[in-house]
């Protein structure tokens, strides 16, 4: 929306072929990376972290300590995101997006080493939380970095479909881990709790690789170098990114962070509760729970860039805006399905819900956000907005969901309630942006 830098034309061939496919393929490894990660530790907490962390607990007290856990890693991702995007906007989008990898990696990698509490007691949930810190510093600056990247570089009436398929990505890496963590589910339990656990956190050390290859390798955005040849111009080299997004952009960092709710609470909903729902309240299968997820990601990766590129023909906020509509909406008979426990029903409403409603959310938002924030302080705006919302509702929702679902005894409704609310806001926060865009564009004539 405020994206001055876009409507320079002489960086707009700079902008095509090689440095496009660059962008898009560093940034979408690092995404797969990213939720590779948090899927892992999702799926991990419905299914063994409980047990093998936190043994002296009940069984539900167990899954609520594990999600806490989860949750964690929420509450430092504005930290990091604030610190490393302060990098990626005076110093460079590269180096920024290399040290997410890398704290990523380590963090996740280091997981899969973890003792567990019967070898060391008490040190072993500590331990779980330091790593779950270190991740979460890592990934506070990772989707809004990616973004950045491909926004910058992608070609006019294409900047949605290209953030788009970051979202796809996700799901991607969402797949990934569901895939293997199927795989080492089929283990005998006893095997599974010993060693078969660590196998997927120790996978992640192969991407992890082949991520930083790919970065190493990256070169500058034409629009951000541009922006800081005008910043240095004005004699801005001296101003501080982030004091700048604060002073000039305080509406779209309130708005901003409440358009990410109904996406985040629906995510992490979709990636992590509703497994952990199927499994323990429900009482489905261990595998039918996980190919449920496995097969209705795969669709919603599918059908995220078709609604990226639906955006980019319509706009992106009245894509945004149906996607919390309908989402807001649909999960009351989402959970009425599941409830059944029905295999094959619980896979068609899942996929409606990741076909429909988290693609539509997910594919309009990557440009939704990149055009709130000109590109000076692009990647500080985006982590603010995007890893604040994470800290207060993606991280939490696991955790809320599960409680809400106990004190409905196994009712589900208060879950979809929650979810509802989440949606409002994030409907009624893009109407305001759009107000706000109407005036800019007013005062602008």
């Amino acid at each position: 929306m405020n994206s001055e830098e876009n409507l320079l034309p002489q960086y707009g061939a700079l902008k095509q072929g090689t440095g496009v496919r660059r962008a898009v393929i560093a940034s979408t490894v690092g995404t797969v990376i990213e939720w590779f990660d948090y899927a892992l530790y999702g799926s991990a907490s419905a299914l063994v972290i409980n047990k093998l962390f936190f043994p002296q607990l009940s069984s539900l007290a167990g899954v609520l300590a594990a999600f806490a856990t989860f949750a964690i890693g929420f509450f430092v991702r504005p930290i990091g995101g604030m610190l490393i995007a302060h990098i990626g906007d005076k110093y460079g989008r590269k180096p920024a997006l290399l040290l997410t990898i890398i704290l990523m990696g380590i963090a996740t990698v280091g997981m899969g080493l973890l003792p567990t509490y019967a070898q060391v007691g008490i040190l072993a949930p500590i331990l779980l939380v330091v790593t779950r810190v270190l991740q979460g510093f890592g990934a506070g600056a990772e989707y809004a970095g990616a973004v950045t990247l491909v926004a910058e570089y992608a070609p006019p009436g294409q900047q949605a479909k290209l953030t788009a398929i970051l979202q796809s990505a996700s799901l991607a890496g969402i797949l990934l881990s569901t895939i293997v963590f199927l795989a080492v589910a089929q283990l005998p339990e006893d095997i599974l709790l010993n060693w078969g656990w660590r196998i997927p956190f120790l996978f992640s050390i192969f991407l992890f690789v082949i991520a930083v290859y790919i970065r190493k390798h990256l070169e500058e955005t034409p629009e951000y170098n541009l922006a800081m040849e005008k910043a240095a111009k004005n004699k801005r080299e001296k101003q501080t990114p982030i004091k700048e997004l604060f002073k000039n952009s305080p509406k779209e960092i309130i708005f901003g962070f409440l358009s990410i709710t109904g996406h985040n609470a629906n995510a992490y909903l979709l990636g992590s509760f509703v497994l952990s729902y199927l499994t323990n309240t429900i009482h489905m299968p261990k595998t039918d729970g996980l190919v449920v997820v496995m097969i209705s990601t795969l669709v919603g990766a599918f059908m995220t860039p078709m609604a990226g590129k639906i955006a980019d023909r319509v706009g992106c906020a009245p894509v945004y805006a149906f996607g919390a509509v309908f989402t807001g909406i649909y999960v009351y008979p989402l959970f009425l399905i599941l409830e059944k426990g029905n295999l094959l029903f619980s896979i068609l409403a899942m996929s409606l819900a990741y076909g429909i409603g988290f693609a539509t959310l997910a594919g309009a938002q990557g440009a939704f956000l990149a055009n709130l924030f000109p590109t000076r302080y692009r990647f500080s705006g985006i982590a603010i907005t995007r890893e604040l919302n994470a800290m207060l509702i993606a991280g939490p929702t696991p955790f809320i969901a599960t409680a809400l679902v106990a004190a409905a005894d196994g009712s589900p409704f208060y879950v979809a309630g929650y979810l509802s609310l989440c949606c409002l806001a994030t409907l009624m926060a893009i109407y305001a942006l759009v107000q706000i865009q109407k005036k800019l564009t007013r005062h602008s004539y």
